[in-house]
């Protein structure tokens, strides 16, 4: 599918899902070995539905909003895997993806809009969660009615992971670096272990 096509097919899921109907995530929880051995460690153990974000297990949530940064997945232009650390941000049951307009990473996600989230703890491997989500709108800094939303996210998540208050600093000096939010819906939800 050529990139046109894939954002045909993301703003027609994204007419569907606005019905105001409300969504359903399911959990895959996997059997970890926090408490020691088990049978069937390292597979799903059961699933739970839940309706939004803010309904996941406080000691998986805390993964989301405090300062962890996430690795996220998208296939690149040779079919591969890219990985890439960034700054994780939601609302609701909404992942946030926020990326500089010039980079390769946005032309990827346009490609294929489906992304690949894990935030582990980062004092404990054994404790983390993953996200499979598909984007469902793009929103340009350069929006004149909807792109101060895209400034004042990149400045919440400055100031999250930085402790600094806004702007946002690390703008690339040699170009007029714009913005571009990703809003993307959760498809699947994995969680492991504990803090």
């Amino acid at each position: 599918m050529r990139g046109t096509e894939i954002r045909a097919t993301v703003r027609a899921a994204s007419q569907n899902n606005s019905t105001g109907e409300e969504m359903s995530i399911t959990v895959a929880k996997f059997l970890d070995v926090a408490n020691g051995l088990q049978p069937n460690q390292f597979t799903v153990g059961a699933h739970d539905e839940i309706n939004s974000l803010e309904g996941l297990d406080p000691i998986y949530k805390q993964l989301l909003d405090e300062p962890v940064t996430a690795v996220f997945a998208v296939l690149g232009s040779d079919g591969r895997p890219n990985l890439t650390p960034m700054w994780f941000d939601y609302e609701g049951s909404t992942v946030l993806v926020n990326v500089a307009s010039h980079r390769k990473k946005v032309e990827w996600i346009r490609n294929n809009p489906r992304l690949t989230i894990l935030l582990m703890n980062p004092a404990n491997p054994y404790h983390w969660v993953s996200i499979k989500c598909t984007v469902k709108r793009e929103v340009s800094e350069d929006d004149p009615k909807e792109g101060p939303r895209v400034t004042k996210q990149v400045d919440k998540i400055w100031t999250k992971y930085t402790k600094q208050p806004p702007p946002y600093g690390l703008r690339d000096p040699s170009r007029n670096e714009r913005r571009i939010l990703f809003e993307c819906s959760v498809d699947k939800l994995a969680t492991f272990g504990k803090p």
